[in-house]
C-alpha cells in the first residue's frame, strides 16, 4: 500500500476534505459547510489512530449532524440580525414629481429623485398619473419605484 499505508491515505483524504469544506464556508459566510469541516476532522483522527472506515464515515455524519443540530439555529439568529436596509428603501414615503406618465397598462412612467431617474408604477394598477404630478413613493419592488399620488 506504499508509504502511508490505507489509514494514512484516508487520513489525508479526510484532511483534504476538511480543507475543501473551510474554503466553502470563507467563500460562502452563510454557516454552510464548518459542521461538516469538524466531522471530517473528527473522522480524519480516526483514520490515523487506525479506525476502520465504517466508524470514520459514521463518526463524520454523527459529529456534523449533532453540531449542525446544536448550533445552526443560535448561530442563524445571532449572525442574520445586521440586516441593512439598502439606500432605495430609503425612499419609502418620500414625494417626487412624475417625468413620464404612468401607465401600468403600457409599461410606461418614471420619476426623478434628486438627479436620477426611476422607473415608477401605480400601486392602483390601472391609475393612470400625467407627467408633472407629485407621487408618493409607497414601496421598492426591484428597480421600480410603486407611487400613488400625493
Amino acid at each position: 500500500m506504499g508509504v502511508l499505508g490505507s489509514a494514512g491515505i484516508m487520513a489525508l483524504i479526510w484532511l483534504a476534505l476538511v480543507i475543501l469544506f473551510v474554503i466553502v464556508e470563507l467563500i460562502s459566510l452563510g454557516l454552510t459547510s464548518i459542521w461538516f469541516a469538524a466531522g471530517a476532522l473528527v473522522a480524519g483522527i480516526v483514520a490515523m489512530v487506525g479506525g476502520p472506515f465504517w466508524l470514520q464515515v459514521i463518526l463524520f455524519m454523527v459529529v456534523s449532524a449533532v453540531l449542525l443540530a446544536c448550533t445552526r439555529g443560535f448561530a442563524k439568529r445571532h449572525l442574520d440580525n445586521k440586516i441593512e436596509k439598502t439606500n432605495a428603501e430609503g425612499l419609502v414615503g418620500k414625494s417626487s414629481v412624475v417625468i413620464e406618465t404612468i401607465d401600468n397598462a403600457s409599461s410606461t412612467g418614471k420619476i426623478r429623485i434628486g438627479d436620477i431617474e426611476w422607473t415608477a408604477r401605480a400601486v392602483n394598477e390601472t391609475q393612470v398619473i400625467p407627467k408633472d404630478s407629485k407621487v408618493i413613493i409607497r414601496e421598492i419592488k426591484g428597480v421600480k419605484c410603486m407611487v400613488e399620488p400625493e
